[in-house]
């Protein structure tokens, strides 16, 4: 870590999810997380205004399917990974944005105390 960079913090099974990935798709997230550490932008990422302010998408294609990595880094204390799952269909399921939304809500209430 350089001296500007901060933690990735995963938030409820996150990890888990994300060690569930094939291999190629979880070195490619293990890389793009590296580059939200330093400070840089993912190469395929996507706002997600939906779930909270600042929450961003990080867009995996690989053989084996799509996969995404929902993360916020807008906080002094660490980049914080909501949410790591295989999209199955075009649009990302309700259930998806649920969870990610009230890992969301949970960490910036437990922020504010």
């Amino acid at each position: 870590m350089t001296d500007n960079s901060k933690p990735v913090e995963f938030r409820g099974t996150a990890l888990a999810d994300l060690r569930e990935f094939p291999d190629g798709a979880r070195r490619e997230a293990g890389f793009q997380l590296g580059l939200v550490e330093l400070g840089r932008d993912p190469f395929d990422w996507k706002p997600m205004v939906t779930i909270g302010s600042g929450v961003r998408e990080i867009r995996i294609r690989e053989p084996d399917g799509a996969f995404r990595v929902i993360y916020v880094a807008k906080f002094e204390a660490a980049i914080f990974v909501l949410h790591c799952f295989q999209k199955k269909t075009q649009a990302t399921s309700q259930r998806d944005i649920d969870l990610a939304t009230q890992r969301y809500k949970d960490l910036v209430k437990e922020l504010k105390q």
